[in-house]
């Protein structure tokens, strides 16, 4: 399902298709090396590779909907229906998610914060290497990215952090681009 896109058009009109509006089919086990593959050519001072990355697809995704939904039923008993689905389907509304997981540490040459800026190059990389190979994604974090005991049910180790969620699907939803800030507002050219 590759998409043949120039780099500048596709960077001229980039945005992110809300999870709500991906369904099937996701990317074939090879086309997901390969995103996973060209998302990891990022920098990365030193070498470090910090950050690893943990797939979640199949039945998994609503075996932790159901982790989720049983995690916030604990802190608030009295949940809404619609704020129930929203757990149970919080990892099945695209049909893959990956997660983008920091082990930034620190070390004697390289600043711990940019072993996190890799970590989200990373998953800035993996949403254009899903677009680039005909799918659309999203990065989101949510409550879950944020909870001990969810960050435990997702694999993750204590000292790591979620840098991301990549969820990645097909959609016919025509999203509309969203407002963009005016460089006059957020540029400054320094000397002038």
């Amino acid at each position: 399902m590759q998409n043949d896109v120039k780099l500048i058009d596709f960077l001229r009109d980039r945005h992110s298709t809300p999870v709500a509006q991906m369904k099937e089919p996701a990317p074939s086990q090879e086309e997901l090396e390969a995103i996973l593959t060209f998302g990891t050519r990022i920098p990365d001072h030193g070498k470090l590779a910090p950050w690893r990355i943990i797939v979640y697809r199949g039945d998994v995704r609503r075996t932790l909907g159901e982790q989720f939904l049983a995690l916030s039923l604990q802190k608030t008993p009295d949940m809404a229906d619609a704020a129930r689905q929203a757990e149970l389907t919080r990892f099945t509304r695209a049909p893959l998610v990956v997660a983008v997981v920091s082990t930034a540490a620190p070390h004697p040459k390289i600043p711990e914060w940019e072993q996190v800026l890799s970590a989200g190059a990373l998953c800035f990389n993996m949403l254009m290497a899903a677009n680039a190979n005909g799918y659309v994604a999203n990065w989101r974090t949510e409550w879950v990215a944020y909870d001990d005991e969810a960050l435990a049910l997702l694999g993750v180790k204590p000292g790591e952090k979620i840098a991301g969620f990549i969820h990645i699907g097909s959609s016919d939803f025509a999203t509309p681009d969203r407002p963009r800030p005016e460089l006059s507002q957020i540029v400054t050219y320094a000397g002038e």
